[in-house]
């Protein structure tokens, strides 16, 4: 395994029946960075997260995790190992500090070592003035900081967060992405995520991009939005493989239709809107221009959009 890598993945295919979850995945997650898997549901990060949480065996190719094979020696990684679930674990009757005095009994820690450690944790996550409440009293927000304590009170390498923003307000969301980052930068943690969320795929250090079972990208955010090669056009029409076509019979390039519009990639395309207008009057009926985004790379890789549904739904 590399040295610099937490998490190594292999040609790693997965199936339910006939229904392919995962195609021959391959890639890494450095030690010590933010890593998101982004994708719409059905796109594989459900399989893919189980497979890392050991929750799931691997059917084709090889997972390691900390220089640990999962197949081979799951219950050697879950010790280094904090996973956080999108289904919330934590006991609402019970307080926050006798929701992690059950999660250390799980890891061997006992008395007042253990009442020492939890406490810790709650002050590292702002949750101390909090620690004798119930956890049915705490908001969204807080309650997804009591899930990461007890993901992180046996002090994990490595912590696996699935859609951690799932239910959460925009604020909420923010103050999770601050909170993760002090963990990469003050205590080394390596994160991996999985999220349907573009901001949150956006703060990632790197960034895998799933469809259907397949990683379609993989690089740092900005370096996959530089892939476009220009700006972002999408033409509202009423003829869309008309104006497709007539479009690149015209000025070439490789307009696509999506969602019933028609999109294209242009260089100074906000001097190309008034060479289109020109050419083809009275067929656009709207136009809108922007800036590469994350939603672009997933088009431009798939050919369709990101929220299109598939028949998968692992």
């Amino acid at each position: 395994m590399n040295n610099q890598a937490a998490i190594e993945i292999r040609g790693l295919s997965h199936s339910y029946g006939t229904r392919t979850a995962l195609q021959d995945v391959s890639f890494q997650v450095a030690r010590g960075t933010i890593f998101g898997l982004l994708g719409p549901n059905g796109g594989g990060k459900t399989t893919l997260f189980r497979i890392l949480s050991t929750l799931l065996r691997p059917q084709t190719g090889t997972v390691q995790i900390l220089g640990d094979d999962v197949a081979k020696s799951p219950h050697q990684i879950r010790r280094r190992i904090g996973v956080v679930f999108q289904a919330q674990s934590v006991d609402r009757q019970l307080t926050l500090l006798e929701n992690l005095r059950h999660q250390g009994h799980l890891y061997g820690f006992q008395g007042k070592a253990l009442r020492k450690r939890a406490e810790a944790m709650l002050a590292r996550l702002g949750l101390a003035d909090r620690k004798n409440d119930r956890a049915e009293t705490l908001s969204g927000g807080l309650r997804r900081r009591l899930e990461l304590a007890k993901g992180l009170l046996h002090q994990p390498e490595v912590l696996l967060l699935d859609e951690p923003s799932t239910g959460l307000d925009a604020s909420a969301r923010r103050d999770l992405r601050l909170y993760l980052s002090q963990l990469r930068e003050e205590f080394g943690v390596t994160i991996l995520l999985t999220t349907h969320f573009m901001n949150e795929a956006e703060a990632c250090d790197c960034l895998g991009i799933l469809d259907r079972g397949r990683l379609v990208a993989l690089d740092s955010p900005a370096a996959l939005k530089e892939t476009i090669g220009g700006d972002v056009l999408v033409l509202g029409t009423r003829e869309p493989e008309t104006l497709s076509r007539r479009i690149q019979e015209r000025f070439g390039g490789d307009p696509k239709i999506v969602g019933g519009m028609v999109r294209l990639e242009r260089p100074q395309a906000h001097v190309f809107v008034t060479d289109l207008v020109e050419a083809f009057p009275g067929q656009i009926d709207s136009v809108t221009l922007s800036k590469p985004t994350l939603e672009d790379v997933f088009i431009q890789r798939t050919g369709h959009q990101f929220w299109q549904g598939t028949q998968e739904s692992k």
